[in-house]
Formats: structure tokens, C-alpha cells, sequence
């Protein structure tokens, strides 16, 4: 059954560290129904924003709001039923099983009640939507790179989310793997939750996204569709990278590097 969340909206955001502004004037719009992605080069500010959009870091000006609502109005254990959060570092001191792990996922949904069949259903599910049902048994902390992504990943979606914020989910997997989180990531905002992921690969990015939000040195320069944002002028002015920008077989850009 498909959800409608409330629209994510950042204002004149920004973030200052000490002297050093990492983000300043972000004015954005997220629905559901559509996939962005964030890209930009190493320290443009994408970690940061998603944090601040996840209610992690408090910005130093501007306001972040949910369904018209200022984000730190709401209690933490509202956020924590709203939003799911997936961190590029995935790291954990107790040796939980691959299961106990995608079942953290449900914690925002126990206060106050029992665990029920329906949750373990709920992350069941998850786990095989991820791939990573055969793992459930394994130690987390013996899991590859991949096969943690994975798990951590199905505990995103065991958190029931209307509101998905993933920092590099595509990190450590192999190609097969890559597209098929980024299928499951396009059906998730299909269903009409507010999808935000942060990716390096353009060409992935291009072939997935619905819409494009490129960062540069703390500013948002550019947010539309692939064909529009991916020119070979923008990606030469923000990466330092010439490259040639053609056309897919799908018809979405493919960014060719030029040796």
C-alpha cells in the first residue's frame, strides 16, 4: 500500500564549523514519489546536509521542516518513526546477528508494546528484499563490507519509514548488487516515500535518479533532472573532470571521462 509523507524542506540552511561555513543558503523541496540524488565532489557538504536533513546536526542557520513543521519540534522518538537514517560508516561493538541487527530497524515501533509476529515478518522481509536473508544467522561483525551494507540497509527498511535519507548506500557492493539496492531505492519512492540518497558513481546516479542535487564547496549549484545537471561544462567547473557527456541506450546521460 502505497504512503503519502510530508514534503522535507530545507530553508537558507547552513553550517558553520568553528570559522568554516560547510553549507550555507540550501533552499530545497522533497516529495514523495521521486528518487534524488546528492552528488558532489569530496568535501562539498553532502554528509553534512543529509545529517542536518536527518535532524543529526543542528544547523547554524536557516531551519530544516517536515510536513511544514520545524524537524526539532518533534520528539526524537517521533523522528525515529518518521525518518530512517543510513550511515556510510556502519559500525558495531556487540556481536549481534545479521538478524538482531535489521531488527533494530523496529525499536521506534516498540515503545510501550511487546515485540509481535508482525515485526519479525516486517524485517524478514527486509532481509530478503536486501539480499541478505541467508546472513541472518552470521555474526555481524564477521559479515564482508558488502554483506553489512546489506543487512544495515534491511534495517532501514524494517524501520517502515515515510522518509529515507542514505549516505553512499552503493559503498562496498559489487555491480549486481549496486543496481539492485538502487531498484529497491527507486520502488521505495515509487510507493511515495521521500527518497534522498548520496552516490559517487554519476553514471549510477544518472541511470536511477529522478532528480539530481549537486553540491559545490557548500552551495547547491545545481538541481533538475540528469540531462539537465550532468554537462560536461558543470562537471568540468565542479569536479575538475573532462569528460564527454552521451546517451545511454535508456536515453538517460552517460558521463564518458576523456583520458
Amino acid at each position: 500500500m502505497s504512503v503519502q509523507p510530508p514534503t522535507l524542506e530545507a530553508h537558507r540552511l547552513g553550517y558553520r564549523r568553528g570559522a568554516r561555513w560547510l553549507l550555507r543558503g540550501i533552499d530545497l523541496r522533497l516529495s514523495g514519489g521521486e528518487l534524488a540524488v546528492l552528488l558532489g565532489p569530496n568535501g562539498a557538504g553532502k554528509t553534512t546536509l543529509l545529517r542536518l536533513l536527518a535532524g543529526e546536526l543542528h544547523p547554524s542557520e536557516g531551519e530544516v521542516r517536515w510536513g511544514g513543521r520545524p524537524l526539532g519540534q518533534l520528539p526524537p522518538l517521533a523522528q525515529a518513526r518518521e525518518r530512517a537514517v543510513f550511515s556510510q560508516h556502519q559500525e558495531l561493538a556487540f556481536p549481534f546477528s545479521a538478524y538482531e541487527v535489521a531488527f533494530l530497524g523496529r525499536l521506534p515501533h516498540l515503545e510501550g508494546r511487546p515485540e509481535t509476529s508482525h515485526d519479525h515478518q516486517v524485517t524478514r522481509q527486509a532481509l530478503h528484499q536486501t539480499d541478505s536473508a541467508h546472513l541472518a544467522e552470521r555474526a555481524y561483525p564477521s559479515l564482508s563490507g558488502g554483506e553489512a551494507v546489506r543487512v544495515a540497509l534491511a534495517r532501514v527498511l524494517a524501520q517502515e519509514p515515510r522518509l529515507l535519507l542514505l549516505d553512499e548506500p552503493t559503498n562496498h557492493l559489487d555491480p549486481p548488487h549496486q543496481l539492485e539496492v538502487l531498484r529497491l531505492l527507486l520502488a521505495q519512492s515509487r510507493a511515495g516515500r521521500t527518497v534522498m540518497a548520496v552516490l559517487h558513481d554519476l553514471n549510477l546516479a544518472a541511470l536511477f535518479a529522478d532528480r539530481l542535487l549537486l553540491l559545490h564547496q557548500g552551495r547547491l549549484v545545481a538541481d533538475g533532472p540528469p540531462a539537465e545537471v550532468l554537462t560536461a561544462g558543470r562537471l568540468e567547473a565542479v569536479y575538475g573532470l573532462k569528460a564527454a557527456v552521451m546517451q545511454h541506450p535508456s536515453g538517460r546521460p552517460w558521463v564518458l571521462p576523456l583520458l
